[in-house]
């Protein structure tokens, strides 16, 4: 084996360990990430012109012998040691994603703090001409929230007023539970910030908040998912439309501050105008976000009232374990992009296709679903993506195509199975607790016809408008 190899079957090496320990120990999933990170960081500043291409060098297929053989005999210089560290930690980490996930986070938790949204649905169950429809509007407003609101978070904040309808109707919860998880996640992909894979592919794909709604003239991922929102709906809709032909009303939840709504509309509006400003300064999305997240914490403190402890408990709280869990992926996925494994794994899924573009949408489509449906989609999105990019160029496609493809089946393929997402998780625990334990059976009776009916429509409208 030729020493230009060896780096790139090591980086291979530790990324199958390490996405197969993901698998099979989900809990410890940050532990694996952070490990094989470090491992790559420190092969990168060994070997700095093997795996973290030096400014002005070669591919690491050309250099990596000679980075090797420099290395061992001092050649190369303390800045280029430290040039290695800055570009893994400083630059292959997307780190506008990071502050745009964080900030969005905080805003969501006051949010959900205010009850504003829980006021909503009570105007929705109120207004509705059935109990039947006012579910099913729930569950509409669940991925309306969700647009904007990171999935989990959504989860709970709706997870209360779906409950308490049950037990008026005296009705099992499970079924709206299932719908709240997988409405969320359908509708999480929307937006640049409804969901991490949304932030990612804006990151690889350079799109601002704008271009998910039209880009270059045409319409974008937030009306392609709408069709699977449509589908979605008409199918619950054959659930609920009989077990709630009554009227009831609820009492209204009493809103504890409007802030955390405005908040979150200006977040919205100022990504929308941020998107019209042509800057090289690539975190001001991210800065903007995360400064209305500070903003937040001091309205929670300052006007709430709020002590020590109580702001603590807010900041602790927030979804951390996927931070660092995006932390170590990008590193990884940063290092398997630079030794040029994602580029023969884009040359193997060309000969699969064999230059049909129809065959290839169907494969990416497809194996995003079944993979999806088992495995965490952040790793496997952040892998795939600039492959399905780089596909799609080399057959001279739009590369949306693909990419949105494998957004589409990653983020829906994620309702398969009730652990195939994070938001399936947390509902399933919370209907267990209501004494309605979900077996696997259960749950993909339910979910699977909703996972083909949303992905298939999705896929069409994706097709009609970018083919």
């Amino acid at each position: 084996m030729e020493k230009t190899e060896i780096l790139k079957w090591v980086i291979l090496g530790l990324a199958v360990v390490m996405y197969g320990l993901v698998i099979a120990f989900q809990d410890k999933k940050v532990w694996f990430t952070t490990a094989a990170a470090v491992i790559v960081v420190t092969l990168g500043i060994i070997f700095p012109n093997a795996i973290f291409i030096l400014p002005n060098a070669g591919g690491a297929e050309t250099v990596a012998a000679e980075a090797v053989q420099s290395s061992v005999s001092g050649a190369f210089s303390f800045g280029d040691h430290f040039y290695a560290l800055w570009h893994s930690l400083g630059q292959i980490i997307n780190w506008n994603v990071i502050m745009i996930y964080l900030g969005s986070m905080i805003i969501a938790s006051l949010f959900i703090y205010s009850k504003v949204p829980a006021r909503i649905a009570d105007a929705i169950v109120n207004k509705s001409r059935s109990t039947g429809v006012a579910m099913v509007l729930i569950l509409i407003m669940t991925g309306i929230i969700s647009i904007f609101v990171e999935n989990v978070a959504t989860v709970l904040v709706m997870a209360p007023i779906a409950l308490a309808l049950c037990r008026k109707l005296k009705i099992n919860p499970t079924y709206f539970m299932i719908g709240l998880a997988v409405m969320s996640n359908l509708e999480g992909t929307a937006t640049l910030v409804g969901d991490p894979p949304s932030m990612i592919f804006a990151s690889v794909s350079g799109y601002n908040f704008n271009d998910f709604f039209v880009h270059n003239g045409t319409l974008s991922i937030f009306f392609i998912i709408q069709a699977g929102l449509l589908v979605g709906s008409l199918y619950f809709y054959g659930f609920f439309a009989k077990v709630g032909k009554n009227k009831i009303e609820v009492e209204r939840t009493v809103v504890i501050s409007w802030f955390p709504f405005i908040l979150l509309l200006v977040m919205i509006f100022g990504l929308a105008g941020l998107s019209f400003i042509q800057t090289d300064f690539a975190y001001l999305s991210g800065l903007y976000v995360l400064c209305l997240g500070f903003t937040g914490i001091l309205w929670y403190v300052l006007n709430q009232k709020k002590q020590k402890d109580e702001v603590w408990t807010l900041i602790k709280e927030l979804d951390w374990e996927t931070i660092f869990f995006l932390l170590g992926i990008f590193v990884v996925v940063g290092a398997i992009q630079e030794v040029g494994l994602l580029e023969d794994f884009a040359g193997v899924l060309a000969k699969l296709a064999g230059g049909s573009k129809i065959v290839g949408f169907i494969i990416i489509l497809a194996v995003s679903v079944i993979i999806s449906g088992f495995v965490d989609n952040v790793p496997y999105i952040i892998a795939m993506l600039p492959v399905a990019k780089s596909l799609a160029l080399n057959m001279e496609l739009a590369p949306e195509l693909f990419m949105f493809a494998l957004l589409v089946g990653s983020c829906l393929g994620g309702n398969l199975t009730p652990f195939g997402a994070s938001a399936n998780v947390v509902s399933m625990g919370i209907v267990k607790k209501e004494g309605y334990p979900m077996n696997f059976d259960g749950w993909i009776k339910v979910a699977v016809p909703f996972t083909i009916l949303t992905t298939a429509s999705s896929a069409i409208v994706l097709w009609l408008l970018w083919a």
